[in-house]
């Protein structure tokens, strides 16, 4: 009959009374508790494939040096050149909505004087689909394919030159315009699809619209950019409340997420409004801004200018820097 030792383990397997007693250990050795042959086993389903592995993309953000930087309006931030860099990003973007509304240049400008609201509103639709260029004139490309509202036909993008933030996919091809003329068709018309009921709020139009204009091909960037030029024109009474971080590959979103040092839908949005609110800066601002913040560093670091000129911004941005403790401009020596 099996006996427990004083260490209350069977005295035959006790590493230290077994050796006393002289007696043999009963359990069994590692290898003999194994399976003769694991030739057969059946893997793990928890392993992804290598054609999985292979499909799998991660978009990687250059980070500056931790120099200790804290500030609760940038949880997720821990250098002072980053939090410089969003303040000279949130002055511009708000410097360029404000153009918008007062001397809109180019194309911009083109909507407002336009005496039809179809075409004003497809010709913004035209600017935020195709993008501004970055060069000397940046609507030049959109101002050669654009057609009117009333000829039916759609721009001919077989060689357009596309700006940075473009919704085009040449291998698209036309499905995301045609499905957009659809969708404003099935409406009555263009205004009626984005005024919806007359009693509606400004910040409840933005938000019916952009749920909306889920389009095939239309991402959250080039959506959201559209219903902001329409209201900042002067087009719609359009005016949003958040910023619809909504797709988890918008570059937007994704720097949000790291900005506010938080993916939670909810405790983003309250985040990005603290932020906005404090800066005395639109909601809508953040949306360019934070694209713009998350270039730097990389192959495209250029800023995108959505088509703005002169914007002057240094007292917003100094104002900022001062609110984000980050006094310092991020190319400043000192």
């Amino acid at each position: 009959m099996p006996t427990f030792c004083r260490h209350n383990r069977l005295e035959a397997n006790c590493p230290i009374c077994s050796r006393k007693s002289g007696g043999a250990s009963v359990t069994p050795p590692r290898s003999a508790r194994r399976p003769e042959s694991r030739a057969v086993s059946t893997p793990s389903k928890r392993r992804p494939s290598s054609r999985a592995a292979g499909d799998l993309r991660v978009r990687r953000m250059a980070r500056a040096p931790d120099d200790g930087y804290e500030h609760d309006l940038l949880p997720g931030l821990r250098a002072t050149v980053e939090a410089a860099r969003l303040a000279d990003e949130l002055a511009f973007a708000t410097g360029r909505l404000e153009q918008l509304e007062r001397a809109p240049r180019g194309l911009y400008a083109d909507v407002v004087m336009l005496d039809d609201v179809e075409d004003q509103a497809w010709l913004a639709f035209q600017i935020a689909y195709i993008a501004p260029t970055e060069g000397e004139d940046p609507f030049a490309e959109i101002d050669r394919v654009r057609t009117t509202w009333a000829s039916g036909e759609l721009p001919d993008l077989s060689d357009v030159e596309l700006g940075p933030r473009t919704a085009h996919d040449p291998a698209r091809g036309t499905k995301t315009l045609e499905a957009y003329r659809a969708w404003a068709e099935r409406a009555g018309s263009q205004a009626a699809a984005f005024a919806g009921d007359e009693a509606w709020t400004p910040q409840r139009r933005f938000e019916r619209a952009f749920e909306r204009l889920a389009l095939p091909g239309f991402g959250r960037g080039p959506r959201y950019e559209l219903l902001v030029l329409l209201g900042h024109l002067g087009v719609f009474d359009l005016q949003p409340w958040s910023l619809h971080l909504v797709d988890a590959m918008d570059p937007t979103t994704i720097a949000a997420k790291r900005v506010f040092g938080i993916g939670d839908a909810m405790n983003l949005q309250r985040r990005a409004s603290e932020l906005a609110t404090a800066a005395d800066v639109p909601i809508e601002a953040l949306d360019l801004a934070l694209l713009n913040w998350s270039r730097a560093g990389g192959p495209d670091s250029e800023r995108i200018t959505a088509g703005a000129r002169e914007i002057d911004d240094a007292g917003r941005a100094a104002s900022i820097h001062r609110l984000l403790h980050a006094d310092a401009p991020a190319d400043d020596p000192e």
